[in-house]
């Protein structure tokens, strides 16, 4: 007797190897877009298909593709080992996720099917290694994959099947859409292809004219974002820049908003000026920079931080600047309340943004139109007695400080950079003059201000919260027993904390 709780996969006919994986990974039912597109895909159809981020789309073209691959293999004529899965993505890192899921389904097929992910440019030597024994699927961007293209380390015109884009609605924002043209001369005429996409935008259609034949759109009537069970969605109206600062400082330092936050800006002058704000405060923050090789040739920021990575446990987005665009705020929010995990938004608004957020509000209610940004009820004069510290703060974060702060993560990234490595081998002086150069001091930090004193907290919070609570100092017998440092949550997003529990709304 099958197994009910994969009874929604076992209808599809799959393999009892990706059957097993699927089970291992505790997926009970099909998601709606695993549901809609599967079936299709083994009929060999070319989709164009929208759902939201986290809603299992990775999955929807992988499963079908290990499928035809395990298909071919098992009843198709013996044919030479080649390359017949291709997946384009924008960045590296929605690379390494891609490439992650393939294997975890291909668990109990890895004899039979292998995957590669060739999107790093350091590793172009063990990358050609890699290609020259034809794994099954090749994951990779356009620029990586184009370039193995030419440089004959990759072949494709005689021998690939099945092609997905991934994300599709950034390739073109991330300045790809040359390498993509490129690419698809290599190709052959005639394969299967899958487009993956958030949102349904110019770019999009025009990759469809590109890469897809008679396709089946799937425009899937589901909200972009889950709902407000898992996701709580909230908006407040500051009346000015410096309330702004003023409320994420009392949110932070007394623990309103818990646990792992990303906070939103529209530009990378203001990632500094507030990461430097609450470093006053001694709030750990660090800033994900445009200007380092991470994401160095993505020309779109706000696609970049908000698609680009996948963040592991965020609690909650902070939307400190309003999102430019709906579509924007889609992307961010995405972010946090993944998988079956809660999480809040909060989108800090000025009365002259109020147009910007009822559009952002219009797409989010659709055509029934019922609020989804709640108001976030929170009394200012209850944290009046913050402002002064507040403006103190914003006083020692200067333009010259700002600046002193990217070049200090410039220099640091030049450093220890490994493409630079060499020549640094060959011109030692350049690196001791980079080593000795005169030391940044990106702003004066004030220690007092990382104390929140008692008579400062609301008086309906008082015994809730705890801002001045102070670390045990370990003995000294603790420290040799320990000599390895506690892993740093802003250096590895994938760092696990304490289930975050929303905190309750202040009265």
């Amino acid at each position: 007797m099958a197994d009910p709780e994969v009874l929604g996969f076992e209808h599809m006919g799959l393999d009892p190897r990706l059957l097993q994986a699927i089970t291992d990974l505790g997926w009970s039912r099909p998601t709606l877009i695993q549901e809609k597109a599967i079936p299709l895909a083994l009929e060999g159809k070319d989709l164009l298909a929208r759902a939201r981020t986290g809603s299992g789309k990775t999955a929807a073209y992988a499963i079908p593709m290990l499928q035809l691959l395990l298909h071919r293999k098992a009843i198709g004529p013996v044919v030479e080992q080649a390359v017949r899965g291709l997946v384009l993505v924008p960045t590296k890192e929605l690379a390494r996720q891609a490439q992650s899921m393939i294997q975890q389904l291909a668990t109990y097929c890895a004899r039979d099917v292998r995957v590669a992910n060739v999107s790093a440019a350091e590793d172009s030597a063990s990358q050609r290694a890699v290609l020259m024994e034809k794994p099954d699927v090749v994951v990779g961007t356009p620029s990586r994959i184009l370039s193995h293209l030419q440089q004959d380390n990759l072949k494709l015109r005689d021998s690939l099947e099945l092609l997905v884009v991934d994300e599709a609605d950034l390739l073109f924002s991330f300045g790809f859409e040359e390498e993509l043209k490129s690419l698809l001369c290599h190709l052959p005429r005639i394969y299967q292809a899958f487009l993956m996409s958030a949102t349904f935008n110019e770019d999009v259609q025009a990759l469809k004219e590109l890469v897809l034949h008679n396709p089946v759109t799937l425009k899937l009537q589901e909200s972009q974002l889950p709902g407000p069970d898992q996701l709580q969605q909230f908006q407040v109206v500051c009346e000015t820049e410096e309330d702004k600062f003023l409320l994420l400082y009392a949110l932070l330092k007394l623990s309103l908003i818990r646990g792992k936050s990303l906070l939103f800006v529209n530009t990378l002058e203001r990632s500094y000026r507030l990461r430097l704000f609450l470093e006053q405060f001694s709030i750990p923050t660090c800033v994900l920079n445009g200007e380092l090789p991470l994401r160095s040739r993505a020309p779109d920021p706000e696609a970049g931080v908000a698609r680009g990575i996948d963040f592991h446990h965020v609690s909650a987005v902070l939307n400190f600047d309003l999102p430019p665009t709906p579509e924007a705020y889609i992307h961010r929010a995405g972010r946090t309340a993944r998988a079956n995990n809660p999480g809040i938004v909060l989108t800090f608004v000025l009365p002259t943004e109020q147009s910007r957020l009822d559009k952002i509000e219009e797409l989010l209610s659709g055509e029934n139109g019922v609020p989804i940004l709640l108001p976030y009820q929170f009394r200012m004069e209850e944290i009046e007695g913050f402002r002064y510290r507040c403006r103190d703060a914003m006083r020692s974060v200067t333009k010259q400080a700002i600046r002193e702060a990217r070049l200090k993560e410039i220099k640091e990234e030049l450093l220890h950079s490994e493409k630079l490595k060499t020549y640094f081998e060959d011109n030692p002086r350049d690196l001791q003059l980079l080593r000795h150069d005169l030391p940044l001091h990106p702003a004066v930090v004030k220690p007092h201000l990382g104390h929140v004193p008692d008579y400062l907290v609301p008086s309906a919070l008082r015994g809730l919260v705890h801002p001045h609570k102070k670390r045990k100092k370990p003995s000294s017998s603790c420290k040799k027993a320990k000599k390895t440092k506690a892993q740093n949550p802003l250096r590895s997003f994938k760092h696990k904390g304490k289930k975050f529990k929303p905190a309750a709304k202040p009265s």
